[in-house]
């Protein structure tokens, strides 16, 4: 896998991957940007969700059409000093429908353990949470 970036001025940046899709990128300004893409971090936190969101939907397969929304909300608490990685990120995920908690937790314990690339990659602590119809149910 290959991502190519560009600088496209100032603090801007526009990724490419072999998707062919592009990405735009821009600090705050506070940074220096304009704001007109995503920050880097956000991206990371993105990219997480994107990828277990992925992997719970691949695994649930025979239940989605009981599922009616899944919402995936990543939260990331960072080091105070330079390079202000994160330490922790919690990703909850907000799920309505007709489906057993078991089965959802299932899925997110397998794309966590098992099929998340991002998460593997990643140095943080990860926690996870569910939201099945409006309540929080724990594992």
């Amino acid at each position: 896998m290959k991502v190519t970036t560009t600088w496209t001025g100032g603090r801007a940046f526009t990724a490419k991957g072999d998707s062919g899709y592009e990405v735009n990128m821009d600090a705050t300004e506070a940074y220096g940007g304009l704001g007109k893409g995503a920050t880097p971090t956000e991206m990371l936190l993105s990219a997480l969700a994107g990828c277990i969101g992925i992997d719970v939907t691949m695994i649930l397969r025979p239940h989605l059409d009981k599922i009616t929304k899944i919402d995936i909300e990543t939260e990331g608490i960072r080091k105070e000093e330079p390079p202000k990685g994160f330490t922790n990120i919690v990703v909850t995920f907000t799920v309505d429908g007709e489906v057993d908690s078991k089965k959802v937790w299932r899925a997110i314990r397998l794309g966590e353990e098992k099929y998340c690339s991002v998460s593997d990659s990643l140095s943080a602590d990860i926690s996870y949470k569910l939201v099945l119809n409006g309540e929080e149910v724990a594992q």
